[in-house]
């Protein structure tokens, strides 16, 4: 029996610790995230990776701040058939400065993101948690200005995906791709 409880705390603790609260970087200025990154790293606890993991590539992201404090995102990709993948979200501001919210109507899930980590002229580590038909999941983005990040930069990334519970197998560092319009 005592075996039991810690074995049943120990699971608790570890569904409080992936459910903490991830809060958007402190001094987070919404006009420097704005430009064109590249998405070099990719990491979530969603079913569907497993299967998609292998053919995902290196895309492209182009930030656009809204004059109202929104955040355009505009997302491109090369798919292994070499034509290219788009995608557009308007991400709306919260009453917390680097926490956005949106709807993607592509894939029918509601997004809570958050930038907890950004040096404006290197990386921006993005948190989400996407929600559809009450049930939730982790995707972590790692954003670069270059297709190089340190490898600082990439152990970051790494060392968070596991923090918010995320499976090493499940946190990818993404190959150079080509870009595409």
């Amino acid at each position: 029996m005592p075996t039991t409880m810690l074995g049943m705390l120990g699971v608790l603790l570890c569904a409080l610790a992936v459910r903490a609260d991830v809060m958007p970087q402190a001094d987070f200025d919404l006009q420097k995230v704005g430009g064109t990154w590249y998405l070099v790293g990719f990491a979530t606890n969603a079913d569907w990776f497993a299967s998609r993991k292998a053919d995902m590539k290196m895309g492209m992201a182009k930030l656009t701040p809204q004059s109202n404090g929104d955040l355009e995102m505009d997302y491109s990709s090369l798919k292994p058939d070499g034509s290219c993948w788009t995608m557009n979200h308007l991400a709306k501001k919260t009453d917390v400065p680097g926490k956005f919210t949106f709807r993607s109507q592509r894939w029918g899930n509601d997004n809570d993101m958050r930038v907890v980590d950004v040096k404006y002229d290197e990386y921006s580590l993005v948190h989400t948690i996407k929600t559809k038909a009450g049930s939730s999941y982790i995707l972590n983005k790692l954003y670069s200005g270059t297709q190089d990040p340190s490898q600082a930069v990439l152990d970051k990334f790494t060392q968070f995906s596991l923090e918010q519970g995320i499976l090493r197998e499940n946190i990818a560092i993404l190959p150079k791709s080509e870009p595409c319009s």
